[in-house]
């Protein structure tokens, strides 16, 4: 496998991005002794409560910037992985690379070989979702909470929206892939060209964007999909799942509108809660109502205690 690595300088001077960057490394998963570097963020007390940022397609650590620091004022320690291909995570070339069960197994590599970590209160959007949710239903016992935020865990049994397939399209037959035009056009507020051309940072020219072209592929669309039935098994142990689940979907996001309504039926975690809607907020909802959704998150913790949570039965 291969794999190319964006320059460092493309990350100097980014808007309200002062964090230090953190590394591990995570086996490729192609048989060889290939290892990629994973980038993270891990920003406030080593012995806080651990609050899992997970982003999406074609975005990257970059997209909680404005959640990262009401979550640390709240006593919280906050770690934002880039999924491998985006961000300052290393980036396979060929698109072949990508499959949906290699990203799970890098993430969940690094986050619990790797990073160690247990009592996570999973905070997920877009393929954040797809990922994370999987990683909860295999190993629920390193997970305290779940927020979900505009996702889902499709299985191919049923259609998607249109949105959805218009997006799928433009990815396939767009001659290049403007990830920051992408992003600004998912977001209900405008964008300045800084923040634009921070999410095309990580890629210096098309070569670098494999896994971003990829992704929209790999998400289930048909029942006999490769990654549908495991999607299948991992609803099944969420409908076991009893931790607290909150849906924190935007209120103006046509790609996963509705989608919360699987959660609060079929997971008991998220039976007989509050569940909030953000308001103003599109697809992107980190980018335009990122505090909003960070005091959703630091409330629905001080609501349900870790003592409680890792208690409960799975």
């Amino acid at each position: 496998m291969h794999a190319s690595r964006t320059p460092d300088e493309r990350f100097t001077a980014l808007p309200d991005f002062p964090f230090e960057p953190h590394y591990t490394e995570v086996a490729a998963g192609d048989g060889s002794d290939t290892r990629l570097r994973l980038h993270y963020l891990d920003e406030g007390p080593p012995d806080g409560e651990i609050v899992l940022l997970l982003h999406g397609e074609p975005s990257w650590s970059f997209l909680h910037r404005h959640m990262v620091p009401v979550l640390v004022k709240a006593g919280l320690r906050c770690i934002a992985p880039d999924l491998i291909g985006f961000g300052r995570s290393d980036k396979p070339t060929d698109r072949a690379d990508y499959t949906y069960a290699r990203h799970v197994e890098w993430m969940r590599e690094a986050l619990f070989d790797q990073l160690d970590l247990t009592g996570i209160t999973l905070v997920c959007q877009d393929w954040g979702g797809l990922i994370g949710l999987r990683l909860v239903a295999e190993h629920p016992e390193r997970f305290a909470r779940v927020v979900v935020a505009n996702t889902g865990l499709p299985t191919g049994d049923a259609k998607l929206t249109d949105a959805f397939a218009a997006w799928q399209r433009f990815s396939q037959e767009t001659p290049t892939f403007p990830v920051g035009g992408i992003i600004a056009g998912g977001c209900r507020t405008e964008l300045t060209p800084e923040v634009v051309a921070a999410y095309d940072a990580p890629f210096p020219d098309e070569t670098y964007k494999a896994g971003a072209r990829a992704f929209p592929l790999l998400v289930p669309t048909r029942p006999d999909d490769p990654a549908a039935p495991a999607n299948r098994t991992a609803w099944e142990q969420l409908a076991r799942f009893e931790k607290p689940v909150l849906t924190a979907f935007s209120d103006g996001d046509p790609i996963t509108a509705g989608g919360h309504r699987a959660f609060q039926e079929k997971v008991p975690g998220a039976a007989g809660r509050h569940h909030t809607t953000i308001a103003g907020g599109g697809h992107f909802l980190q980018e335009d109502r990122g505090p909003e959704l960070a005091a959703v998150v630091t409330e629905f913790i001080a609501a349900n205690p870790a003592a409680d949570t890792m208690g409960t039965a799975e």
